[in-house]
């Protein structure tokens, strides 16, 4: 068992894990189709619950992330859009709700929350977590 508290659920986990850099997640609400083939972590139990920002809160603590990509359709909500630019601490990346449909076909994963606010989806890629203070292995 882990020592350290967090993510519980094994296949996020093994999801996150196994993300190197610019592979791509998504988080999704209740809604957003999932392209054949892609590795499909469905946790949504009733509407609204888990909520899209509480997944997407700790995931942020155990991910790396260089980048997030969002729908333009999403800003239409200014406070899913605020809060997810606060839990990002970064501008996200804006695409129309076509083309991030488009996009997640190169998925690594999609989480499927119960989120039933529209638009509240997001793709995050994977950034490196290199620590100066290791040095150099050679």
């Amino acid at each position: 068992m882990r020592r350290q508290s967090g993510i519980l659920h094994g296949e996020i986990l093994r999801v996150i894990a196994e993300m190197r850099h610019g592979d791509e997640l998504v988080i999704a609400d209740a809604g957003l189709p999932v392209p054949p083939g892609i590795a499909y972590i469905d946790i949504a139990i009733v509407p609204n619950l888990p909520r899209f920002l509480d997944v997407l809160k700790v995931v942020l603590t155990e991910l790396v992330v260089e980048k997030a990509v969002i729908a333009s359709e999403t800003l239409e909500n200014t406070s899913l859009a605020t809060a997810i630019q606060l839990q990002l601490s970064m501008t996200p990346q804006i695409v129309t709700h076509e083309t991030f449909k488009h996009r997640t076909m190169n998925a690594r994963a999609v989480i499927r929350t119960g989120e039933f606010t529209p638009f509240a989806n997001i793709i995050l890629v994977g950034g490196v977590n290199f620590s100066p203070a290791l040095g150099s292995l050679g």
